[in-house]
C-alpha cells in the first residue's frame, strides 16, 4: 500500500452528481467564446510577414514563420511600437484608424523623482509580452480594431510650450476621429490633453481620475506641475469641476492647497477607504454618475501610483495603501463599459521600476479598457 492510497477519499470515490455545473464556470465559457472570434487579421499578418520579411530558411518546418520578424512573434524581437501595431509615420492619416497610441515623454512637471519621460518607451517595450487576445473578456483586439502607433509628441524643455505641443497633438488625433491612448509622462500632461479633447467636443467633458493624489492646486513651486492638472483642466469652459471625480486619493502626499480647491470647486473625491467600504462596483457607479451628468464625453486618467507602491515601484510619487492591481483593473473595466473618449496612463518612471512591473500594469490598463469597450459595443467590432 502506498502512503497516498488513503488520500482524497471524499472525492475519488464520490457518488452522485457533482457539486457544480462545469458550463457555469467563466473559464469554460471563455474557452467556447474563443471559437467565435475570427482569425482574419492574424492570417493577414502572417501573409504580410512572409512577403515583407521573406520566407524562412528551408530547415524551418513551420512555414508561417518569416525570415525577418514582421509581426507579433517572437515577443522578444521587432521594433517596439505599442503591441507591435503599425507605426504611422504620416500622422495626417490617423483618421483611418479606430485607435491611436501616442507617447508624451515629458517629466519637467515632476516635483521629486524624474524619469517619466522614458515611460512611453518602457510601456511600448514591455507591451510586446502580450498577445492581442484576452481570455476572460473574449476579445482579440487585432481582429476587432484598426490600431496604429503615431509615436511621441515632440516635447521640449519648457513646460508651457510643451503643453501647446501636447494639446495640438491630442486635438489632431481626436479631431481626426481616432481614439487617443496617451502614455506619459508625468501627470502635468492631464491639462493639455483634456484641452485637446475639449476643443473638439460640443458639450461638456467629464473626467474620471484614478490616483493617490488630488493634483488640483493652482501652482507648485510657481509653475503648472504634475500636482496641478485638474485646476487648469476644470478652468476649461466645457470641462467643469462638478464633472471631475477623483478615486483612490489619500495618504501623506495630498497637499492642503489642492484640498482647498477641491472643496471650493465642488469636485468629488473618493478615498481608498471609501472604495474599500463600498466596493469597486459601487465606486465605479458613483464615478460614472458624476462624470456623465450632463456630459457629452468622459476622459479617463489612470495615474499608475493609484496602485499600492509594492506593486508599482517605478513611479515618481510611490505611496503605500493604494489599490491592488486587480482592483484598479476592475475599476477601469467598469468605467470603460460605458465608453470613454480618450485615456491617459501617466507617472510610469522606468529608472525606479523593477522587472518592468510598473510599465506592464500601465500597458495592461490600456488594453483592458479597449477590450472592454469592444466587448460592450463602444468601439470597433465584437464577435
Amino acid at each position: 500500500m502506498g502512503f497516498f492510497d488513503n488520500h482524497g477519499l471524499g472525492y475519488k470515490n464520490r457518488q452522485g452528481a457533482e457539486s457544480f455545473r462545469r458550463e457555469d464556470l467563466m473559464g469554460i465559457q471563455a474557452a467556447f467564446e474563443e471559437e467565435k472570434i475570427p482569425t482574419v487579421k492574424s492570417e493577414e499578418e502572417i501573409r504580410r510577414s512572409l512577403e515583407f520579411g521573406l520566407e524562412a530558411a528551408d530547415s524551418i518546418e513551420d512555414r508561417t514563420i518569416s525570415c525577418f520578424s514582421r509581426g507579433e512573434l517572437p515577443h522578444y524581437a521587432g521594433i517596439n511600437t505599442f503591441m507591435k501595431v503599425p507605426f504611422l509615420e504620416d500622422v495626417r492619416q490617423v483618421g483611418n484608424f479606430d485607435v491611436a497610441f501616442m507617447g508624451v515623454p515629458f517629466d519637467i512637471g515632476t516635483t521629486y523623482r524624474a524619469g517619466t519621460r522614458f515611460g512611453p518607451q518602457a510601456i511600448r517595450r514591455i507591451s510586446s509580452l502580450y498577445t492581442p487576445y484576452n481570455y476572460e473578456l473574449g476579445v482579440d483586439l487585432r481582429e476587432s480594431l484598426n490600431m496604429c502607433d503615431v509615436g511621441d509628441v515632440f516635447t521640449i524643455g519648457n513646460i508651457e510650450k510643451s503643453f501647446d505641443q501636447i494639446t495640438k497633438a491630442v486635438s489632431h488625433v481626436f479631431g481626426s476621429g481616432a481614439m487617443p491612448i496617451i502614455f506619459g509622462g508625468d501627470h502635468a500632461i492631464g491639462y493639455p490633453c483634456v484641452r485637446g479633447i475639449a476643443e473638439n467636443v460640443e458639450g461638456n467633458v467629464g473626467i474620471i481620475h484614478l490616483d493617490r493624489h488630488a493634483d488640483i492646486q493652482e501652482k507648485d513651486m510657481d509653475e503648472r506641475m504634475h500636482t496641478t492638472p485638474w485646476f487648469h483642466a476644470t478652468n476649461i469652459p466645457n470641462a467643469p469641476a462638478v464633472n471631475l471625480v477623483q478615486v483612490g486619493i489619500g495618504g501623506w502626499q495630498v497637499p492642503r492647497p489642492g484640498v482647498k480647491v477641491a472643496r471650493e470647486r465642488g469636485t468629488t473625491i473618493l478615498t481608498v477607504g471609501d472604495v474599500e467600504s463600498m466596493g469597486i462596483e459601487k465606486a465605479a457607479e458613483i464615478a460614472l454618475e458624476i462624470a456623465w451628468k450632463g456630459a457629452k464625453a468622459v476622459y479617463l486618467s489612470f495615474d499608475i501610483d493609484s496602485v499600492d507602491c509594492g506593486f508599482v515601484p517605478g513611479t515618481g510619487w510611490p505611496e503605500p495603501g493604494g489599490f491592488l492591481p486587480r482592483e484598479a483593473l476592475k475599476f477601469l473595466q467598469l468605467v470603460a463599459k460605458e465608453g470613454i473618449c480618450a485615456m491617459e496612463v501617466v507617472e510610469v518612471s522606468p529608472p525606479y521600476d523593477i522587472s518592468d512591473t510598473t510599465a506592464l500594469l500601465a500597458a495592461r490598463g490600456a488594453l483592458d479598457v479597449l477590450a472592454t469597450m469592444v466587448k460592450h459595443g463602444k468601439i470597433g467590432k465584437s464577435f
